[in-house]
């Protein structure tokens, strides 16, 4: 059994509302997959209502639940990965409080999901970027306390990887740039 780790719940509010906005980046990315089907938009609402002082609900729960179904049963891969960063959004409002290399995933998934999602559907990758000169101190903090982010996973692995490597050594992006 992992060590527990100190996790607060501002600390969960912070990074509930970060992930909910790395998901929110890739949105219309599920939503042209998908236009009538409002799991994914709803799990990110209910992700940044939690990370404005709202409770930790069954609904909250069950909203990451359904964008998670949301992701298996969307046509095209761009847009179930869309549907999951949604999910996790929804779902860092329930991080346990262990030291486990998988709890980074949890931490990192809405964002590392939502960069995939980018990849696949052609667009513009910002969302690495993006969630790295975005995360809030709670973000690095947490992970601080955690060992690194797990091998395996796949391009969505790399992606939670490297956002753990960037954010544990307090690289922020856009970066100015040489020359």
């Amino acid at each position: 059994m992992p060590d527990a780790i100190e996790l607060g719940a501002d600390e969960l509010r912070e990074i509930a509302g970060w992930s909910a906005a790395c998901a929110a980046r890739v949105l219309p990315v599920f939503e042209a997959a998908a236009p009538t089907d409002p799991r994914p938009r709803d799990a990110v609402a209910a992700a940044r209502a939690y990370a404005a002082g709202g409770r930790r609900t069954a609904a909250l729960r069950q909203s990451s639940w359904a964008a998670f179904r949301a992701a298996r049963e969307t046509p095209g891969p761009a847009a179930a990965e869309a549907a999951r960063a949604a999910s996790l959004a929804a779902a860092a409002a329930f991080l346990h409080p262990l030291a486990s290399a998988h709890q980074v995933r949890h931490v990192l998934g809405a964002a590392a999901h939502a960069a995939r999602a980018e990849e696949l559907a052609g667009v513009p990758a910002g969302t690495p970027e993006w969630a790295r000169g975005h995360a809030p101190p709670a973000v690095a903090a947490v992970l601080r306390r955690l060992p690194a982010a797990p091998t395996g996973g796949g391009r969505v692995g790399e992606l939670v990887r490297d956002l753990d490597a960037a954010l544990h050594a307090g690289e922020t992006f856009p970066r100015e740039r040489p020359g």
